[in-house]
């Protein structure tokens, strides 16, 4: 059934700035200004507010604590993925590009629920009020799972992709317990020591990692997968990455590795918590600072929507 409605009294944000033309609105899509609707609109009265684009995030993981309220409570995905739904509409953002990690961390970062999540959003993303997408981000030293990875990406036809190291390799190298085992072994669902004996395997790996993760790239991008790099540290890393066709740069947490992106063309996205906070909470350069240099193409949520 049609319903027009017509958005009269508030500044409204169009591609030149603000105007007070009002908005007219025609089966969901913008029809013109106020002068343009129907007379049978119905007219809403927004004074006091303001007209706004809808937002596009294209990083967010803040998505975790409505699909698992608590460590290893996972329930129905499809009362999760509502419930997100109503914060990013509360927040105004209207596309949501959902970073799920493909991660040897296991359980909601695990290989399994990132399986459960596309499949979720394909039987049941259509009734959602905003547009979900998935960004899957693999984890570089999983060789192993590699065939599977890709498999998924052609199932489920996930349109972009970015590679992580999330593994401590000092502490490894150096034969120490690395920080927060115990915690991340438990959300992961395994015992410490197993978890500790899997991080030593994958390290174990790292030779390899570089052509093998190179060929996956390549093959990923002549499928049409956007591809990209996550917390790049320098400008030789994220030319590596660029060579292999990885052309966004996600989170850099150097100024060299933001200015290498720059000066090679490649997106450069930043968080927007790490502005709101005035730095980054790990020490890493600030968003802030990148900003001012000319260093930032998108701010996204990453781990808090309304920021």
């Amino acid at each position: 059934m049609r319903c027009d409605l017509v958005l009269t009294g508030a500044p409204v944000l169009g591609a030149d700035g603000f105007h007070r033309h009002g908005l007219a609105l025609s089966e969901g899509c913008i029809a013109g200004t106020q002068a343009q609707a129907q007379p049978r609109g119905q007219r809403v009265d927004l004074r006091g507010f303001l007209i706004l684009p809808g937002i596009v995030d294209l990083h967010g993981d803040g998505f975790e604590r409505h699909l698992a309220p608590r460590r290893a409570v996972v329930r129905d995905l499809a009362v999760g993925l509502a419930a997100l739904d109503a914060e990013l509409a509360a927040n105004g953002i209207t596309t949501a590009v959902l970073a799920q990690l493909y991660s040897w961390e296991g359980g909601m970062r695990g290989p399994e629920f990132a399986r459960r999540l596309l499949q979720a959003l394909a039987t049941g993303g259509d009734s959602l009020g905003t547009s979900l997408r998935v960004q899957l981000r693999l984890e570089t030293h999983m060789l192993e799972n590699y065939a599977d990875f890709e498999t998924l990406v052609a199932r489920f036809a996930v349109p972009y992709v970015v590679f992580n190291d999330h593994l401590p390799h000092r502490a490894l190298a150096q034969g120490k317990t690395p920080p927060r085992l115990v915690g991340q072994a438990l959300k992961g669902g395994r015992s410490p020591e197993a978890h500790l004996r899997l991080m030593q395997q994958l390290h174990g790996f790292s030779p390899q990692v570089p052509a093998a993760a190179g060929a996956l790239a390549r093959r990923l991008a002549a499928q049409g997968v956007l591809l990209g790099s996550h917390d790049d540290s320098t400008a030789q890393q994220r030319a590596q990455w660029r060579a292999h066709g990885l052309r966004i740069a996600e989170f850099p947490t150097t100024q060299a590795a933001a200015a290498e992106a720059r000066s090679g063309g490649d997106a450069i996205v930043l968080g927007a918590p790490n502005v709101m906070r005035g730095g980054s909470h790990t020490g890493n350069v600030a968003a802030a600072e990148l900003i001012r240099q000319g260093l930032c193409d998108a701010l996204v949520s990453d781990y808090h929507y309304p920021s």
